[in-house]
């Protein structure tokens, strides 16, 4: 590191000169954890990601709609289904059909986690290929 000390018979003199080498020490450590830091950022595991889609509901008159109410009631196309194997009974009578029709759920934001997945895992055992869950887009801002 250089420095300026100036000439002994020039003690009171102000020196103007600016030392820019602590500067450049910092400015090349930066620069050399970028260039470390920047490999390891970029490469990551290759992984093939799902596009985000949002396709309209094209509701047809054979898909069967299953609400889930906020206290873990079922309904199957607004008729309250009372247990868990009349809903399995059901699903297994329309699974037979050809083509198999689609079971869109809808869940109610307050509703249970285990409420949905006794819907989804009905619609399992039941053999049924489609199920979807309807949801409601965000509301996006006004620009």
């Amino acid at each position: 590191m250089a420095m300026n000390v100036g000439s002994a018979d020039a003690e009171d003199e102000v020196v103007s000169a600016i030392n820019t080498t602590p500067l450049v020490d910092v400015m090349l450590v930066l620069l050399i954890i970028f260039l470390i830091t920047i490999p390891v950022v970029v490469s990551t595991t290759p992984v093939d990601l799902p596009k985000e889609s949002n396709v309209p509901t094209q509701t047809k008159p054979e898909n069967i709609v299953i609400s889930v109410s906020k206290d873990g009631d079922v309904f199957w196309n607004q008729q309250l289904v009372t247990s868990n194997q009349q809903l399995v009974d059901k699903l297994k009578e329309v699974a037979v059909i050809k083509p198999q029709p689609e079971v869109h759920v809808r869940g109610d934001k307050g509703a249970r986690y285990e409420s949905v997945g006794k819907v989804v895992y009905a619609c399992q055992r039941a053999g049924i290929l489609k199920v979807g869950f309807i949801t409601e887009p965000p509301v996006r801002a006004a620009l």
